[in-house]
């Protein structure tokens, strides 16, 4: 119950946080550098086999081909917490014909905080590990500065659960759906 409540807490935080640092609309097209994004989607290979995910990024743009900035990635949903978050530099490639290209990768970190029966064992086990996020999104504009997007990125880690589980957690790969607005 305890963890319950300071997880849906901490998820409620970490959304206003993500929207109280997305600047303000500048009155001038050309001074306006940030993007923002937002997923949603699943990640498989995790230490609970498939989770749900969330994702969100807050982009500065310091060329029209080039953003780096934070991602965070949140499982918030079912037996296993985890919580990443890197510093991702991306290059995005865009096409004439209203699609990009944007590869990407990063450094961070993850936490994995796993609680579940298995027979007669409670397994209440955490642990927090280095964090390379690489991958690759599809954009399509819809607007000048919307687009939708969908996301494949492979999570490399080194999550350690022993002895509670037998098994360690090094990769894991994440689908992912949303939207990016940018300048």
């Amino acid at each position: 119950m305890y963890r319950s409540a300071c997880r849906s807490l901490l998820v409620i935080v970490l959304t206003v946080a993500c929207w109280a640092a997305t600047p303000p609309r500048s009155t001038q097209a050309d001074d306006n550098r940030w993007g923002f994004g937002s997923d949603v989607g699943f990640t498989a290979g995790t230490v609970d086999d498939t989770v749900f995910n969330l994702g969100f990024n807050l982009d500065y743009y310091p060329d029209e081909n080039f953003s780096f900035g934070p991602m965070m990635q949140i499982a918030p949903i079912g037996n296993l917490f985890q919580f990443s978050l890197a510093g991702v530099g991306k290059y995005h490639i865009r096409l004439d014909n209203g699609i990009n290209i944007v590869p990407f990768a990063g450094i961070g970190f993850i936490h994995n905080s796993l609680d579940r029966r298995i027979g007669w064992r409670q397994i209440d086990e955490s642990d927090t590990s280095w964090y390379i996020p690489v991958g690759v999104s599809l954009e399509y504009q819809v607007a000048r500065n919307i687009a939708m997007a969908s996301t494949v990125i492979v999570n490399l880690h080194d999550v350690d659960m022993t002895p509670a589980l037998r098994r360690e957690d090094k990769t894991s790969v994440a689908l992912m759906f949303g939207f990016r607005w940018g300048p």
